[in-house]
């Protein structure tokens, strides 16, 4: 049986798994800023602190984290019993209204603590829905890809993630360029989260056009046909929980780091510098633009030299970036923010990019979907949802940013243990994973025929 698609076949794939996460990622992030910039004042009571209005912020921010794990199991599951299309297509539509019922929301000063109550629980469902867009969508594509070519096919729905990323700092940046100061907070925000409902209508439609990978289809085959047993979150657990421990920890300090370079910066320039909007969303659009570039080139790296090396460039590299960043911004040279935040992303994207072939060749077909989603999600919890709240507390009460370097720091070394404890899966067929699974299945069967 042929189990990878022709490269037509595999390009539509990659388009339909990046439009997807293009409109998701798009959606997550425009919160994410919009929380750095409006809705500490918006959703918020005033108490003179602007600090304050952040922090509470992000803590709503953080609720799309906890729910993020909740996601992953719920659609882990179905899509490991269903299929990744259909629970891709219920995944882009739920974030799709959520997000555009954001932008409806009256805020503090009309119906008070309804206000922050009703952002917090489409902030939840929010979170529920993306955590279970991103296995998905990457498998769709590691699945379909060759085994010698994984990681550059791969890592092109993490490529989407920087594209949505840049379409809502590119909307909210011509929003705070073409109204006033006191219109763009009043409503001008709306406007971005509005927009969603567009990308999501396009990103569904591209979602219909594609088909479950071949190896998918066999391993269904073979449990409705009795032939394996088990699939999904509780198989995962009892059968793999190295490998969902291994993803937890590739993922920790990549995430950490993510949201310290694309939200933290905007509260520490806006914060301690007072830094202008406009020039931020532009740095910071720069910064995604280059992020695009680089993580498929990354991919294709892992690919040559190995997943490993690559992964470990990218926690060594991370763990210094604070030192020299952060002085960095301290000049408010606009041309030194912009490097300092670009070399950010870069040093990111070599965590980022091998990720989806890594996870993928972690777990066999038949829990892939559950086992990818559950390490990478539930580890957000205690890395991507507190790295804002925690960095934001800490120049609150410090006056400092080298807490914030320490953490980092602490977080990579987390990774770089988990990085050490891999194999090497470079070019590895899914296929023997597969049959790998299967004989450890007759291995441990083995003693009950016995009897």
């Amino acid at each position: 049986m042929e189990t990878t698609a022709s490269p037509r076949t595999l390009k539509t794939i990659v388009a339909a798994s990046m439009a997807g996460t293009v409109v998701e990622w798009y959606e997550f992030f425009l919160y994410a800023t919009a929380a750095s910039l409006v809705f500490g004042t918006f959703f918020f009571p005033a108490t003179g602190s602007p600090l304050d209005g952040v922090i509470a912020a992000f803590v709503t921010y953080a609720v799309g984290f906890i729910a993020r794990p909740l996601g992953g199991i719920v659609f882990g599951q179905i899509g490991d019993r269903l299929g990744r299309k259909p629970t891709l297509q219920a995944t882009i539509i739920i974030v799709g209204a959520a997000t555009f019922l954001m932008g409806c929301l009256p805020g503090f000063a009309s119906v008070g603590y309804w206000a922050p109550a009703l952002l917090v629980a489409l902030r939840f469902i929010q979170g529920f829905a993306l955590g279970g867009e991103w296995g998905g969508a990457v498998l769709l594509v590691a699945e379909q890809s060759p085994d010698r070519s994984r990681g550059f096919w791969a890592s092109w729905p993490q490529a989407a993630v920087p594209v949505g990323n840049l379409l809502a700092t590119l909307v909210l940046l011509v929003s705070s360029w073409v109204m006033a100061p006191e219109a763009f907070l009043s409503w001008g925000w709306r406007i971005a989260f509005w927009l969603s409902a567009v990308i999501v209508l396009v990103g569904f439609y591209i979602r219909t056009r594609v088909s479950e990978a071949p190896i998918f289809i066999e391993a269904k085959a073979q449990a409705e046909n009795g032939q394996r047993a088990g699939y999904g979150v509780g198989q995962v657990l009892k059968r793999y929980p190295g490998g969902v421990l291994k993803a937890m920890g590739l993922r920790f300090a990549e995430n950490i780091f993510y949201y310290i370079v694309v939200s933290f910066t905007i509260v520490y320039l806006k914060a301690a510098h007072e830094y202008e909007t406009g020039q931020l969303l532009l740095a910071l659009l720069i910064a995604h633009i280059v992020h695009f570039l680089v993580i498929p080139q990354v991919g294709r790296l892992s690919d040559r030299v190995g997943r490993k090396p690559v992964y470990l460039v990218g926690a060594v590299l991370a763990a210094t970036w604070a030192f020299f960043a952060f002085p960095l911004f301290d000049t408010l040279n606009p041309p030194l923010i912009v490097l300092a935040v670009t070399v950010g992303l870069v040093f990111h994207a070599f965590m980022y990019a091998p990720q989806p072939a890594i996870m993928a060749e972690l777990f066999p077909t038949r829990m892939r979907y559950s086992g990818v989603s559950l390490g990478s999600q539930v580890v957000s919890i205690v890395a991507g949802s507190l790295a804002p709240i925690l960095a934001t507390t800490w120049l609150k009460d410090y006056h400092s940013w080298m807490p914030v370097a320490v953490y980092i720091v602490i977080a990579c070394v987390v990774t770089v243990v988990a990085v050490l404890s891999l194999r090497e899966t470079k070019g590895i067929s899914l296929e023997a994973v597969d049959q790998a699974d299967a004989a450890r299945d007759a291995l441990s069967a083995t003693p009950s025929v016995a009897r």
